[in-house]
């Protein structure tokens, strides 16, 4: 795969002879133009982390199928129908080298892909999957009719203790070594013969998943020992901060210019405080209000997150004047504090308009000793963690539910979920920003607060 800033050349391959869904076996022999590159890439992300999300939530598997079919269609489709499968292929192989670099950075991939494979693979048809199968070369054979009437009552009694439609004569099962198919073992969801399993046609599915599985590890790993050795330091100048920033890429709406609620005054930010700021602005802001200071970190984190909501350069730096006044005096905060903060509203140096920072940037981040920014959720020990919860009214059954997210590192969920218990109130499409889980709120308590008036 050649990347290039011109025209993209076509495969001289026609996408018919290709199957729908592809192995990703080998990098296409392809031109891709830079900005396709990127752009389908964060295409494919946005599908991984919406199977992410989703799965996180505990979603069931026909809700995963109607989901992935969804998202496939909303993100995943080329103005030019004929490129489908081209930009199929080569997001995935740009993720590939995104995701190969780390150890967590793998895992996730591994899984989200894997788990996406699962779901494309169920919507496909019969003749889709049978084909598939041809191409994996998979060691599974179908049965004969004599083995299935051999192992009938076997497999009838298989499919009643999953409830399962009882064989009839033109079913089709596929003997397989066990080891092959390691999760319907460990279900208990076929029946073993002689060290084979014999999987029915709508089982093949764990079958292919742990071939697809087995292939992308192991590539993975080769990936990444190209990228170390010769990928990174040859595209420094152009692929590499390409790369190295799409892992931590923000897919959401831009915040850095309030759009719907217009602006908020000085007077508001306690209240809006106490109702709609997210767990990590409210934590800096209280820190802010009680030492009347905070580190860099803090001020980057909740003077953007500021300007994003609403409030204009000229009572930022009344608000953040009056509070560091307290410990280091006005005239010291003129002299040091002043132009960064007219700098991260494009008033000062290069005038770049600055973005508050997502949850990805958040999560990513390293806080030190007196520091305060950061994502509470990773960051917070667990007894400091309920505190604050608390202290946001997060009733004791819905912390529960956030520790628990916490302990298996899903973060956002977290905040998603404390969303939902402090504005009983369900949020779908899960918190992906500081911004959006203060605009979400907004339009939840605003339509209360006018009824009350």
């Amino acid at each position: 795969m050649e990347i290039v800033r011109s025209q993209r050349s076509r495969t001289n391959t026609p996408n018919d002879s290709v199957s729908t869904l592809p192995l990703y076996r080998y990098a296409p022999q392809l031109e891709v133009r830079l900005e396709d590159f990127e752009v389908f890439a964060m295409d494919r992300l946005r599908v991984l982390k919406g199977i992410s999300d989703a799965l996180a939530r505990g979603k069931r598997p026909e809700e995963m199928e109607n989901l992935v079919r969804d998202l496939w269609k909303a993100n995943m489709r080329h103005p030019e129908a004929s490129e489908d499968v081209n930009k199929d292929i080569i997001s995935h192989f740009v993720l590939r080298l995104v995701y190969c670099r780390t150890e967590d950075l793998r895992k996730w991939f591994l899984s989200m892909e894997t788990a996406l494979y699962r779901y494309r693979f169920l919507l496909g048809s019969s003749e889709a999957k049978r084909a598939l199968m041809e191409e994996f070369d998979l060691p599974c054979k179908a049965i004969s009719r004599t083995e299935f009437e051999n192992a009938k009552e076997k497999l009838e009694q298989v499919a009643r203790s999953f409830d399962q439609p009882l064989p009839t004569a033109d079913a089709i099962f596929y003997k397989v070594p066990f080891e092959e198919v390691p999760e319907l073992v460990a279900g208990r969801r076929v029946y073993i013969h002689k060290g084979h399993a014999y999987v029915a046609m709508h089982q093949v599915v764990s079958l292919v998943v742990t071939q697809f599985r087995s292939n992308l590890s192991k590539a993975l790993i080769l990936t990444n020992r190209k990228w170390t050795s010769t990928i990174r330091e040859q595209e420094k100048d152009r692929l590499t901060p390409i790369v190295e920033a799409l892992s931590m890429s923000y897919l959401g709406p831009d915040y850095s210019q309030t759009k719907e609620f217009g602006e908020i005054s000085i007077k508001d930010l306690d209240q809006l405080a106490r109702s709609s700021f997210p767990l990590c602005m409210r934590h800096l802001f209280d820190k802010l209000r009680e030492d009347h200071h905070l580190k860099h970190g803090g001020r980057m984190q909740l003077g953007l997150f500021l300007k994003g909501v609403g409030l204009r350069m000229e009572d930022a730096l009344a608000f953040w004047k009056a509070e560091f006044s307290h410990k280091v005096g006005a005239e010291r905060f003129d002299k040091e504090y002043a132009y960064s903060i007219r700098h991260n509203y494009g008033k000062e140096g290069k005038r770049t308009d600055y973005t508050p920072y997502s949850c990805q940037k958040i999560i990513s981040s390293t806080p030190g000793v007196g520091d305060h920014h950061g994502c509470p959720y990773r960051h917070f020990s667990e007894e400091n963690l309920r505190a604050a919860l608390g202290r946001m009214g997060v009733g004791s059954r819905a912390m529960e539910d956030v520790v628990d997210k916490v302990r298996n590192r899903h973060y956002q969920l977290a905040c998603t979920l404390t969303f939902e218990a402090v504005h009983s109130s369900s949020c779908d499409a899960g918190i992906n920003h500081p911004n959006q889980y203060f605009s979400d709120s907004h339009k939840i308590l605003q339509p209360k607060n006018n009824n009350a008036a």
